[in-house]
């Protein structure tokens, strides 16, 4: 389809007016394309080859096409629409009027190709040989729902004449898979305060976590009620150090690929912002865990407080798309010592024990606890055998146990971490100094 090109003062003029999608172009790239807009509108030629190199660049390393930006920002840029619609069914008239009117203004920004804009600032800069950047479409292989259904939505709006049209198609995409920083990843980690995106979470399996099958399947199966709207568990994952209980639930991640499914981490010290955390997570069509590695409190820690509230709930109900996934060493996860325990002498506390077995119990609010033994000599090896196989290690059995076995006793002992750093070693040192052997 051929839209009309609009002069850059009268696509500037638009972009500014933009009621609703306004956000579409915060980012580097579209504040790049407003402010050549606008040095193309001063007839200012400095500024306006300046501003084309910033955002030739930014496209660049983006490695996307300048109409596939504008569709990809249109997907996942947040605003009070797509918020509204994830929320209620019915939109208010003028929401829907704005709306509409935006996104004629957006398919004359994705009808401007960069050709039309390599021209305009060559027409008022005279330079010559300006490269215009790309306008195709990706060829990049489509594996989740989100992506399949985004990439038919993205060839729809291509060919269609009017996007005032696609209110309808954009509701339902937005309401099934939102917008925001949750469309666009899917491990988080929360710092200081705010959420940071990981745009390269662990890609690790969880048949790769040999021994703890039954483990595997339960917080599989609990994850799967999860990702189906029914009520899951809090999972409390204790026991033994190297054992593969935060790589089981990092590995959830690629397991549900294609589900909606995110993962927050949470550090211990973060956790008393747990509840500025959870509650603006309610409404969001994704399923999200919030995974706390590590965990175990002192004595009147405010993180035990937060974290509390969290499992238990208090009177704002508890947000069925949420659950709590945080792995220990230790079964009690508040210390105890030896001076906490009731004495003839104390005189502070009348039900002193009371206070104690709330400290003993903090595990018990987590509804599924799934025990991580240490690991034995058979199931270490088993461990080495899988990951071996995986690394396409050809070493003869007996030899490869040998190493393995050596390893565990100069290094961290018999456990899933120690296998895997074992078979990392030996599959580099083949590679390098053993040649023969691979």
């Amino acid at each position: 389809m051929n839209t009309p090109v609009s002069a850059p003062q009268t696509l500037h003029q638009n972009l500014l007016s933009l009621l609703v999608y306004r956000e579409i172009l915060s980012d580097r790239v579209g504040q790049a394309f407003l402010e050549l807009l606008q040095s193309l509108t001063r007839a200012d030629s400095s500024a306006a080859l300046q501003a084309y190199g910033t955002w030739f660049t930014a496209l660049a390393e983006r490695n996307q096409g300048w109409q596939e930006y504008v569709l990809d920002r249109l997907l996942t840029a947040e605003n009070a629409f797509s918020r509204h619609v994830q929320k209620a069914d019915d939109l208010p008239s003028a929401l829907i009027k704005a709306v509409k009117r935006d996104l004629q203004i957006l398919q004359s920004l994705y009808g401007c190709g960069s050709e039309q804009i390599c021209e305009w600032v060559t027409q008022q800069t005279s330079s010559e040989n300006l490269t215009a950047w790309s306008d195709e479409l990706s060829q990049k292989m489509t594996v989740s729902d989100s992506e399949k259904i985004a990439s038919q939505l993205k060839t729809k709006l291509g060919t269609m004449p009017d996007w005032a049209e696609a209110l309808e198609a954009l509701s339902a995409y937005y309401r099934e898979f939102g917008t925001g920083i949750f469309a666009e990843y899917r491990a988080f980690r929360w710092q200081n305060g705010q959420l940071n995106a990981i745009a390269h979470p662990d890609s690790l399996r969880a048949s790769d976590l040999i021994g703890y099958e039954s483990q595997r399947e339960m917080l599989l199966k609990n994850t799967a009620f999860l990702l189906s709207g029914h009520a899951a568990l809090h999972v409390l994952l204790y026991g033994s150090r190297g054992s593969g209980k935060s790589s089981l639930v990092k590995s959830l991640l690629r397991e549900y690929d294609d589900r909606q499914l995110r993962l927050i981490e949470v550090g211990k010290s973060e956790l008393k912002d747990l509840p500025e955390i959870v509650e603006p997570l309610r409404n969001l069509p994704q399923k999200f865990i919030i995974f706390v590695d590590d965990l175990s409190f002192e004595e009147d820690d405010d993180a035990y407080k937060a974290l509390k509230v969290v499992l238990e709930g208090n009177l704002t109900a508890r947000p069925q798309n949420v659950v709590v996934y945080a792995t220990s060493n230790r079964r009690h996860l508040v210390r105890e010592f030896f001076d906490d325990r009731p004495r003839p002498k104390d005189a502070d506390e009348v039900h002193h024990w009371d206070t104690v077995q709330e400290k003993l119990s903090f595990s018990d609010r987590f509804g599924l606890t799934l025990t991580f033994e240490p690991a034995d000599q058979t199931t270490y090896l088993k461990m080495i055998d899988h990951l071996a196989q995986r690394a396409k290690i050809t070493l003869e059995p007996q030899d490869l146990e040998y190493r393995a076995l050596q390893w565990a006793t100069r290094h961290n002992g018999r456990s899933g971490r120690t296998a895997r750093q074992f078979i990392d070693f030996l599959q580099a040192d083949l590679a390098l100094f053993e040649p023969s052997n691979q």
